[in-house]
Parts: structure tokens; sequence; C-alpha cells
């Protein structure tokens, strides 16, 4: 009886393990970030030599007392270490998709609290790819124009009324993030929309969201959708 000579199915490939991703991340934040290695170990060695302090202080007689010092200051260091690392290393990814567009579709996907409603999808495209992004919150309705303000500050008013057409009551926030110098930079983004003064309730948020939903229509016109800074990996060696 002749052998099936069929090849069999090629096995998936692996990703790669939690620490190897992590070294991946460290890596790429290092080679991008000069002082995140700085940052990073001064946030691993500065609690556990305070703890080594407070031991050697608090905990001299009893040794359960001094080791157990030690181990929360490893722990602290080791957690502060990774916390660094987490924000450097968005932050580069941050610099790295700045000016593609659909880079603020990611922040907004990504980066906003739970009490903002936002789609990566730009409610207002143009052909040269600028385009105009909604967040609704508890500060308002915030429209962020995404490319030079000299192009998106018109399509910005113009969905400006829209939404105050839709929702009056609501106060509109007008946002940039481009090449000009007085533009919001987009890793400054999400701070700068959770600094805006609040002014609706969580409720009155879903409802003026679903509402602008319903009654407007999103661009037709093609653009990218976001890149995950979450998901941005270290570049292979060469």
């Amino acid at each position: 009886m002749a052998r099936s000579t069929a090849p069999s199915p090629a096995k998936p490939a692996k990703e790669p393990g939690r620490m190897k991703q992590l070294w991946q991340v460290l890596r790429m934040t290092v080679r991008a970030d000069r002082a995140a290695l700085w940052l990073m170990l001064a946030g691993l060695v500065l609690p556990i030599v305070a703890s080594v302090v407070l031991a050697i202080t608090l905990s001299a007689d009893n040794v359960i007392g001094a080791v157990l010092w030690v181990i929360t200051g490893v722990l602290a260091g080791i957690l502060l270490f990774l916390i660094v690392l987490g924000r450097r290393a968005e932050r580069v990814a941050y610099r790295q998709i700045s000016g593609q567009p659909g880079a603020v579709g990611a922040v907004l996907k990504s980066s906003l609290r739970r009490a903002w409603q936002a789609s990566e999808m730009p409610v207002a495209v143009t052909k040269s790819q600028d385009a105009v992004y909604r967040a609704v919150g508890k500060p308002g309705v915030v429209l962020i124009g995404e490319g030079p303000q000299s192009r998106t500050r018109r399509m910005l008013e113009e969905e400006r009324r829209n939404v105050a057409r839709i929702v009056p009551n609501v106060p509109v926030h007008l946002l940039h993030v481009g090449p000009d110098a007085d533009s919001v930079p987009l890793e400054r983004l999400p701070k700068t929309l959770n600094k805006l003064k609040k002014t609706i309730t969580k409720p009155e948020v879903f409802a003026v969201s679903n509402r602008l939903n319903s009654l407007t229509k999103t661009s037709s016109l093609p653009i990218p959708k976001g890149i995950d800074p979450t998901k941005v990996r270290a570049p292979k060696p060469r």
C-alpha cells in the first residue's frame, strides 16, 4: 500500500513569551529613549536601598523583620521598574506613529478612560488624509483635528456647527494634533483631554454619544486605521 506523500500542515508560528516580549519592549525603549534606562534603574534601586536602610534602622535585632523589609523593597523596585518602562515605552510608541494617518484614532482607542466615548475612525477626512476625530466625555464633545491647522481648521469648524445643531446645550472643544508649534503633541493627547473641565454626567455622556452616532455620517473616504501603540514591537536586528 502506497504511503501518503502529502506534506503535513505547517505549525503556526509560536508567539514570543512574556519575558521575550518584555525584553523586546525594553530594547526598543532604551534604543529610542536614552534617559529611560537610568530612570528605570533608579526606580529599581532606590526602593531596595530604602528598604535596606529601614531594615537596619527599625529591625536590626529582628531577622524576620529585616528580611521582610528587604523583600518589600525588591518587590517595590520591580513594580516601579515596570511602571517606568510601561510609560516610557508608550511615549516612544507614540513618537513612532506621530504624524501617520490614524495616529489620533489609535490613541483614542487605546489610551482613554472608560468615561470617554470615542472611535478610532474619523468623523471627517479629506483626500490628503487630514481628519477630524470626535470624543465625548464629561467635558462635553471634543473635536480633534489631525494634520496642519491650515487644512483642518475649516473641517473642525464645520463639524463644530454640526455638533452644535444636534446637541446645542453641550460644550464643544477643539484641539489640533499636527506639525504646528501650538498643536497638542500626540503623546499628551490623553492627558489634555482629561484636564478639560467636566460639565456633564456619565449618563449624559452616553446619551450625547448615541445621539451623535445616530444622526451623523462618517466620511466614506478611506483612511488607515490607527496603529495600536501597545502592540508596537522592537524592530528585528539586521
